[in-house]
């Protein structure tokens, strides 16, 4: 395993800031323009009160999280489930934050479990769920043959 991730490890936490901004720009590069997400007088009509952000927009930065902590382990096979609790909005500033639970073989490969968590500003929880990964072992870089 590797010596930087082990058991109890918190991960470097992500801070992002929701904007109207950030809601159109993912509009439009999903292709998802929901109301909800971009119509303020539509949304601000609805039990929601206002726009909100795409879920998607949100687990990014989860994403990045998991990213910046274990680079192509995470991009080449990690596996997400999540939770959704309650909307981001315009306005808002995400932290995400996570610890690697638990570290397994599995078929010769470690892996790591981690939990994580989003929550806005005043501490209300958004996302949570977990994460698997697996974690690339260092290479020989002695040169031995």
């Amino acid at each position: 395993m590797s010596e930087e991730i082990y058991q109890g490890k918190i991960l470097s936490p992500v801070v992002r800031n929701i904007t109207q901004d950030k809601i159109n720009l993912y509009a439009g590069a999903s292709g998802d323009f929901n109301p909800i997400h971009i119509d303020e007088s539509f949304a601000a009509r609805t039990p929601l009160g206002g726009t909100i952000a795409h879920g998607m927009l949100v687990l990014s930065y989860v994403s990045e999280i998991m990213s910046q902590s274990f680079g192509r382990g995470w991009s080449s096979g990690g596996k997400l489930s999540m939770r959704f609790k309650a909307p981001a909005r315009p306005g808002d500033t995400i932290t995400v934050t996570g610890k690697v639970n638990s570290l397994e073989e599995r078929e010769g490969v470690p892996h790591a479990t981690c939990s994580l968590d989003c929550r806005n500003q005043k501490g209300e929880l958004i996302v949570t769920g977990e994460a698997v990964v697996g974690i690339a072992r260092k290479e020989n870089t002695h040169g031995s043959k």
